[in-house]
């Protein structure tokens, strides 16, 4: 009887190798550092598995900034195989360091310009793009005759004092682009002072790209400057939510991805790679992002606001990276007190 179960069982496993599903135990795991958002972690993990089925992902998730962070601490010893959905910044400084491996995936020619790297080799694909807007309360608003803010500038207004809130440029990518983006617009000497006056009414700086504009949805505070796709999300859970689209520009990110320089599992990694830049990735990346690589794979969701992508600055991604430590002493430098406490 045993031996007859056991036939079956062998059996079994040989129709799901021959139908090319390989074992459990012959998959192999790929450490990916992301800085995806949390409710994006399995559906992008299931695509990836059925994609490449001799993988099994493991993710390393936190904030761009502590991601970037963490895997730069690691830069002689790495323990990542994979770097996906993290800022295309924080990417270029990886780039600039030699912890990327060259590796251009099939299908990148298809993609965007803008999302591929420009560089020799190549090392990196862009994924999709994320808009710095401001989450703006219209009922809190009408309380106090409050009237909508149409411009960065308007923030510094005194009503607005002590009724804004924004992320913390070192630990969230929407915070760097955005201060990023202040100081390409106005020069950074004007930039500077812009955020001086800025400071005077923000209520603290989170540690998150997305807390800002749920505190807004909340009512807990007037203004949060954050995501475009998170305040289209807010609104439309019936948040009562402008979607601020300022008239000096907006800053933006991509999120890309990069095979990090010695993994042991590089002809997977490259499988993956190569999932990254198809259309079925991107069409996954549409349902968070307005903003895709693949052309025609993304779509505008309900409540996202209008003319957002016409009002993408033209973003120096390099000086953004190679400016980073720089601007971000700075900034720290002048606004620090106001961050919120780390958990």
């Amino acid at each position: 009887m045993f031996s007859r179960i056991l036939g079956v069982g062998v059996a079994a496993c040989a129709a799901l190798l021959a139908a090319g599903v390989p074992a459990q135990a012959q998959r192999t795991q790929l450490t990916i550092y992301t800085a995806i958002e949390n409710d994006q972690l399995a559906p992008f993990k299931a695509a990836i598995e059925k994609a490449v089925p001799e993988v099994e992902v493991v993710w390393v998730r936190d904030s761009t900034g502590v991601i970037t962070a963490r895997f730069l601490a690691e830069k002689d010893n790495p323990r990542a195989d994979m770097i996906l959905g993290l800022g295309a910044t924080s990417l270029l400084m990886f780039e600039k360091l030699g912890l990327l491996e060259p590796y251009k995936p099939k299908g990148a020619d298809e993609l965007k310009p803008v999302f591929r790297d420009r560089t020799e080799p190549y090392t990196w694909t862009g994924m999709d793009g994320y808009i710095g807007i401001i989450c703006f309360n219209t009922a809190e608003a009408a309380k106090e005759n409050i009237p909508v803010p149409t411009s960065w500038k308007d923030l510094t207004k005194p009503e607005y004092k002590g009724k804004v809130v924004m992320p913390h440029p070192a630990s969230s990518g929407t915070g760097y682009l955005t201060v990023g983006a202040w100081l390409q617009i106005w020069g950074e000497e004007e930039g500077w002072k812009f955020m001086d006056a800025l400071h005077e009414n923000i209520a603290v700086y989170t540690h998150s790209g997305s807390a800002p504009c749920v505190q807004a949805a909340k009512g807990e505070r007037l203004a949060g400057i954050a995501l475009d796709m998170r305040g289209a999300s807010e609104k439309t859970k019936g948040a009562p939510l402008e979607v601020v689209v300022p008239s000096e520009g907006v800053g933006w990110e991509m999120e890309a991805a990069g095979i990090v320089k010695g993994t042991k599992h590089l002809e997977l990694a490259k499988k993956v790679a190569d999932w990254v830049a198809s259309k079925e990735a991107n069409e996954l990346y549409g349902k968070t992002y307005a903003v895709v690589a693949y052309p025609g794979a993304g779509k505008y969701p309900p409540n996202y606001p209008e003319k957002a992508e016409e009002a993408m600055i033209d973003n120096d991604f390099v000086w953004m990276a190679e400016n980073r430590e720089r601007i971000l002493k700075e900034w720290s430098k002048r606004y620090e007190s106001k961050a919120a406490p780390k958990n």
